[in-house]
Parts: C-alpha cells; structure tokens; sequence
C-alpha cells in the first residue's frame, strides 16, 4: 500500500538547501528555458477545492501538494479538514503532517518543501497539483518573490516582545516615521498587522513598502494553470455550516482540548480551536462556541476570496451544483483542448474529460 512521503523537519541534523542557493531546485529553470508544469486549485474554505483536485487525480496521473498552512502540523486533523486515512491511500499528498504543533514551520521552510516536492513529482512522471487556501503559501511557491532572512529565536522573540510593550498608537507612529506608504495602507487600530509591518522593517532594513511593489508583479518560475473554486455567498454559508458540524461529530472538542494542554501557541491561533477556548474553559456553552466558529469560518472565507480574487491569473469555476468529477472535467477538459496538458498523462480510462 503507497504511504505519502513526509518530510519530517524537526531533525536539525537534516538541511534542507534554500533554492536560492541550490541550483537543483526548480528555480533552476527560474523564468527562462523549459519550466516544469504546475497546475494550481485554490477557493475558499468549503469550496470543494481538495475534492476537485482529488477528482483530478482520478481523471490524470497526478500527485497533490497540499498549500495549507495548518495541514503541516501533525496532530492537527480535525480543525484543519485534513484529508483522511482514506484520500491518503487513493492518492499521493504532500505536505501533510511535516511539523509538529509546536515547531517552528516558517513560510520559507515550506516554499523549500513544495518545490522540493514538485520536482520529485515532475520527475516521476506526473503532474504536481498544489491545492489549498493558503493564499501567502500558494504565491510562496509558484512565484519569484523574497522573502526576509528568518533570525534567530532569541533574537526573534526579543524584538516581537520589545514591539509588543508599545500601544497601537506608538506602533503607528513609528511605522509613518520609518514607511509612511506603507502606514497608509494600515488601520492604525490593526496592531497585529503593525507588529508584523514592522518586524519585517527591523529584519531587512528595508520599507515594506518597497517590498509590496515586488510582490504586485506575479511571475512564476512554473508554467502555471491556476483555477479557483467559488459558489454563491448563500451555498459557501451552507457548505460552512456543515463542514464545522462534520468537524464536531469527527472530534474536534477533543482535538481542540488536547491541543490546548499542550501549552502551544500554534494551535491557539488555528481557526476552529481558539473559537472553542471559552467553552473549553467554562466561561461559555457549546452552542454559542460552534456559531461563533461559524461566524469566523465566514469571515476567513471571505478574506481567503479576497486574496485569490487579486490574482488574475485565476481561472475561475462556478462550483454551485457541480461534483468534485463534474469540476475536474471542466479543468482537464480545458488543459487538453489548450493542448498544455500532455496526453501521456491522462489515464487511459478517462479518455474522455469534455
């Protein structure tokens, strides 16, 4: 029986070459001469995204790339709608369970792994499909983007705390001092937003500004078909709904109760278990937990559309009253008829994909 590879990343005995220095990655054919081919599914959460791609999966020989950021953590099943026992079985993910909850796991780290796994794909013979909501991890890995150099924890933890210590308004203030473009885009009531900013401003020595002018240019080191999945405001609500029920008769009070012994900060942050921490610590019921989840869901959703909406690239698909099978013909029908997706790779029984 196929076990999906996973790259475990706790081990410091094992290095894993950034590709800005390892020319065997795929950045080895960065933006000129033959690209590797990638096809990219993105949606917000409940889309049917993961679905679509495992569907995909049945139609061509392919090998799925999950791009979510909370999927990498072990342990973490529930809350994060991790593919099961058996999605696992009847295809090839990676990027699943590479980190513990409590480990560090930086978007830096994950790029390495992705592309990593793209080539491990492509030179197996199949297509990679990275598929996820993880908006920030997505463009991490298809596109030609810089990212900070991560510091030392101590290092690290002592300039988060020595920001923390100043008020939103001081935060504010000094971010007009030190990148006032980059202050105008903010909510000057967004402290989180404004620690972040400026992290990165202490980090590189360089305004952030400067740094979102390099990211509005998208371009890719892959030869990229991106498609998203969307349904009406009404059916996503519903499809909501039910996926934080499914994850509730599945266990995850019980998920989100050991996860919280365990002291992490990880997990307090992750959708679906901070939502349950005032239940979880007496101060309220069940019930108005799980609507509270919903509420969240919504709003995460919302955003998550926001950002792949920004991206003209996308190619999107109307998933209201289509199956996971009906979306995957739509898309391999597309890439056939485009003549992008090479007939090797389409399974002999599935011939027909219009």
């Amino acid at each position: 029986m196929w076990r999906p590879l996973r790259t475990r990343s706790a081990s410091p005995a094992v290095k894993v070459a950034s590709c800005s220095t390892n020319h065997t990655c795929s950045e080895g054919s960065r933006l000129t001469g033959t690209r590797k081919k990638v096809l990219v599914i993105v949606g917000p959460t409940a889309s049917g995204k993961s679905a679509a791609a495992e569907a995909v999966d049945e139609l061509i020989h392919a090998e799925l790339i999950s791009a979510d950021s909370m999927q990498v953590y072990a342990g973490m099943d529930v809350a994060t709608d991790k593919p099961g026992a058996e999605s696992r079985r009847r295809h090839r993910y990676h990027l699943l369970d590479v980190a513990a909850p409590g480990e560090p796991f930086t978007v830096v780290r994950y790029r390495e792994l992705a592309r990593e796994a793209i080539d491990r794909v492509v030179s197996a013979g199949r297509l990679p499909v990275l598929v996820g909501g993880s908006g920030l991890y997505v463009r991490a890995v298809v596109d030609d983007l810089e990212f900070p150099a991560p510091r030392g924890p101590l290092e690290g933890a002592r300039a988060r705390e020595r920001l923390e210590a100043l008020g939103g308004d001081e935060l504010y203030a000094r971010l007009k001092r030190v990148d006032p473009e980059a202050a105008s885009r903010i909510h000057p009531h967004n402290k989180r937003r404004l620690l972040r900013v400026l992290e990165f401003i202490e980090e590189t020595g360089q305004p952030f500004s400067a740094l979102q002018e390099r990211w509005a240019r998208r371009r890719s080191i892959y030869d990229l078909r991106m498609y998203g999945l969307r349904r009406s405001r009404e059916e996503l609500h519903a499809a909501i709904d039910r996926r934080v029920d499914g994850m509730l008769e599945h266990g995850l009070v019980d998920e989100a109760r050991k996860m919280r012994s365990l002291g992490l900060e990880t997990a307090a942050q992750a959708l679906g278990y901070k939502e349950l921490e005032p239940y979880l610590a007496g101060r309220e019921d069940l019930d108005e937990a799980v609507s509270r989840l919903k509420r969240a869901t919504r709003r995460f959703a919302k955003r998550q559309l926001t950002w792949f909406e920004r991206d003209e690239r996308v190619r999107w698909i109307d998933a209201g009253g289509k199956g996971p099978l009906d979306v995957a013909r739509i898309i391999v029908g597309q890439l056939r008829e485009e003549g992008w997706l090479e007939e090797r790779l389409v399974k002999k029984e599935n011939g027909r994909c219009e």
